[in-house]
């Protein structure tokens, strides 16, 4: 039979796998774009919208209605609400506290839709867990402690595990005595064998599977982070016994058929304390001007072979996790500080991707080939920095054969930052540190990390050989793995916005379809501001997380039309997997129908397991930086430092120390005025003295308290700059104020009130007063519709 138009339309959005369409990528899907069945088609779907078939987003795209039950992943805060993300398309459900049904940090949920969102109002929708799905967490790690023998005959039980993640700080997980008995204080992970239920909402059973070591270990600390957050530390038997057959010298039989560079001048920069060197870089100018470079990367998929124990426990890994003092590598030490690091004066197998550039930073020609290298030098940034400014005589002299070369380099890397600087790449101003430790563990010292020069350039370097290896397989039409930086959200940079014309910087192009060069400019009016490094890192924070993908979107921070990760192999399996490819796509030309069907069905789910593997690396390493900050400033405790106030809350503000250390100051310790947040300038106002808080402040503080457990430092506020914002303050209408001061009256004292905001936002609460807005995100889910139909998509 004959589909009716309708019909089509919800085959046609039901079959696909996005969530909400344009009309006009509905009208291309059904051959429906000349003018009579364009015209049909809108009509059908007006009817449709009416008739409760489809709905709208804010957006103004149209998707099929969800069901008033629907399936997510529940994402916990550690004060005890949570958010379902349904859709990367769609926004966060709110799930208050009492209504998570017993539902963990990532599980798998059903949850009915309680109350609509308006994201007109910037509110959520607001659900209820119904059922848990699929348990995302199997195991756990915490702190043993043990109970008495009387205790253990009473209960069963041999005692409990604290667990150390923040998220899970409100539970405890009873031992069963089936286990391993650990002993007191011991760090062990545990195999969950009960959750969460009705009359035991905090408690979580298992069995020890496994002791780490005991809690005052050196380093026990760290380890523990990276085993909560699942991060393997430890090697199968299979995977190490692949490693001890790979030999530690190139034999001259893996040579043949490459092509041979070993008498080239080649030279590897990397930090002073690299070890795992996977890149090797050369510059020759040609004789028409133009600049040869070279960028020689270690040939890992030579040793990593397709489905071998190596390349199975690398892929799971995805990635090397770089924890304050150590390093947790992707692949066996063996390899990653031996064969296939490019160490000097050694055979090297290696990638190479040798591009010529012309004087304006334009890619003109390159060549992509396996090559034998044998690096002339191990430099560090430091030293070629000094190379650069020719400020170090001795090591003038010790690199004389090296410094044309180095000049070179340098010509080329400024002609290369021009040509991503004027095509509209955003350059960031991102401080980083460095924490010290001692041979206990204990931090030291934090120092701020320098970028100079030589870093800056081996990044160019880097970035030439990543967009040509992009741009040739994006040519080619070949299934192949990028590295993709999607459009920022049009919400989030509506705020950013909104904040810095705050400081008379204005944007020109529409905030849906911005323009990364005007972003870049943005950078620039605000050079001379002393608030720059805050809008930088407000900018940073309306941008999308770059991520991998099968299709090739480009990079919108590096305004690259095509990205890919080609230099690290050692350390992400992604860069691996590119070189695998390259490879295959060159021994086996044309490509067979075959092998292009296995990469596009096996790269969409590397890419995302690899997106996933870096995000979870990136937390562990956020949190043992945390910690380890916490830890150094225990000793400072009821000392004074200077500081920037680097984020503003309704509950408090968060000032960032010169070394990076960041604290929080209460909004309850703010005991001079009652004190309002004004969003759109992320600040927070006296009401009765006027006296403002907001980003970029420069403000004296005082340590009053550090807590290591839960990785928070408090400040007291001791002096602040004054600020004088008279747009600020026009803001707060006098309705405003009236009304405040009618609830406060009424109500409570100010710091009563002061208080009850606090516990507000503590719990969560997303509720705004004023006038009601229609409801377009579930709205009519949430209704529960009066008549009853059939249901097209989850």
């Amino acid at each position: 039979m004959k589909q009716t138009i309708r019909e089509r339309i919800i085959s046609f959005m039901e079959e696909s796998d996005k969530s909400s369409f344009s009309i006009q990528e509905i009208a291309t899907g059904l051959d429906l774009e000349q003018s009579q069945n364009f015209k049909l088609l809108v009509q059908t779907i007006a009817s449709m919208e009416r008739d409760q078939q489809v709905e709208f987003t804010s957006k103004g795209k149209i998707k099929l209605p969800m069901e008033l039950t629907i399936e997510g992943t529940f994402r916990a805060n550690d004060r005890g609400f949570g958010f379902v993300t349904i859709s990367p398309e769609e926004p966060d459900v709110y799930i208050a506290k009492e209504l998570t049904g017993f539902a963990l940090n990532g599980d798998k949920v059903k949850l009915d839709i309680i109350k609509p969102g308006n994201p007109i109002d910037n509110q959520a929708a607001e659900g209820r867990i119904v059922e848990v799905v699929e348990r995302a967490m199997t195991q756990i790690v915490g702190e043993f402690v043990a109970y008495d023998e009387e205790l253990i005959e009473e209960t069963g039980l041999y005692g409990y595990i604290s667990p150390k993640s923040k998220l899970m700080s409100q539970y405890k997980v009873y031992i069963a005595a089936n286990g391993i008995h650990p002993e007191d204080g011991e760090i062990c992970i545990v195999e969950i064998t009960h959750y969460p239920e009705k009359g035991y909402e905090k408690q979580i059973e298992g069995i020890v599977k496994q002791t780490i070591g005991h809690k005052n270990e050196p380093g026990m600390d760290i380890l523990t982070i990276a085993m909560q957050h699942g991060i393997l530390t430890q090697f199968s038997s299979d995977t190490l016994a692949q490693a001890e057959t790979i030999p530690e010298e190139v034999p001259e039989a893996d040579i043949e058929g490459r092509v041979d560079l070993r008498d080239e001048l080649i030279i590897t920069i990397d930090g002073a304390d690299a070890k795992d060197l996977d890149d090797a870089v050369q510059v020759k100018k040609l004789s028409n001007g133009n600049y040869q470079l070279g960028v020689y990367i270690a040939d890992v998929s030579h040793y990593v072979t397709e489905g071998s124990p190596l390349d199975i426990e690398a892929q799971e890994r995805g990635t090397s996790v770089y924890l304050t003092d150590r390093v947790i590598p992707m692949l066996p030490t063996r390899l990653s500080n031996g064969i296939c690091s490019l160490n000097p004066k050694v055979n090297r197998l290696t990638m190479s991707c040798r591009m010529e550039i012309d004087e304006t930073g334009h890619v003109v020609d390159y060549e992509i080939f396996e090559s034998v290298i044998k690096t002339t030098e191990r430099m560090t940034y430091s030293d070629v920095n000094h190379l650069m400014d020719k400020d170090d005589e001795v090591l003038l002299e010790k690199y004389q054969h090296l410094f044309p070369m180095v000049d070179e380099m340098t010509e080329l890397h400024y002609i290369l930052e021009k040509m991503r600087h004027d095509r509209g790449a955003i350059s960031f101003e991102d401080k980083e540190s460095k924490i010290y430790l001692d041979n206990e563990g204990n931090p030291i010292e934090i120092v701020l990390r320098e970028r100079g020069t030589a870093e800056r350039m081996i990044e160019s370097f880097m970035l030439a050989a990543n967009e040509t290896i992009a741009r040739h397989f994006h040519e080619k039409m070949l299934p192949f793995i990028y590295r993709i930086h999607e459009h920022p959200k049009e919400s989030k940079i509506q705020t950013f916005f909104e904040f810095i014309s705050n400081f008379g910087v204005s944007v020109k192009g529409v905030k849906d379809d911005i323009e990364p060069r005007e972003l870049q400019k943005v950078l620039e009016q605000a050079n001379d501001l002393p608030e720059k490094p805050i809008i930088s890192m407000m900018l940073l924070r309306s941008m999308q997380q770059a991520k991998y993908s099968e299709n090739s979107l480009g990079h919108y921070g590096l305004a690259a039309t095509y990205y890919t990760h080609f230099t690290s192999p050692i350390r992400r399996y992604p860069d691996l997997l590119v070189h695998r490819l390259i490879k295959e796509y060159v021994k086996e030309n044309p490509v067979s129908e075959k092998r292009k069907a296995k990469w596009e069905q096996a790269i969409p789910d590397i890419a995302l397991h690899s997106s996933q593997m870096e995000r979870r690396a990136v937390e562990a390493e956020r949190e043992t930086d945390a910690m380890k900050k916490a830890q150094y400033m225990e000793q400072f405790v009821g000392e004074t430092f200077p500081g920037v106030i680097s984020s503003v809350t309704k509950f408090g503000v968060f000032v960032e120390l010169p070394n990076t250390v960041e604290g929080l100051i209460h909004i309850n310790q703010l005991k001079d005025d009652y004190y309002q947040f004004v969003e759109s300038h992320l600040a927070l106002v006296g009401e009765r003295t006027r006296k403002i808080y907001k980003i970029g402040q420069q403000v004296v503080v005082k340590v009053v308290k550090v807590d290591v457990d839960n990785r928070e430092i408090d400040f007291e506020i001791l002096s602040a700059e004054v600020i004088d914002d008279e747009a600020l303050t026009v803001r707060q209408s006098n309705r405003e104020r009236k009304a405040k001061r009618n609830e406060r009256r009424n109500e409570r004292s100010p710091k009563q009130s002061q208080k009850a905001s606090f516990d507000k936002e503590k719990n969560g609460s997303t509720k705004k007063k004023g006038k009601k807005k229609p409801a377009p995100f579930y709205s009519k889910v949430a209704k529960g519709k009066k008549k009853k139909k059939q249901s097209h998509k989850k």
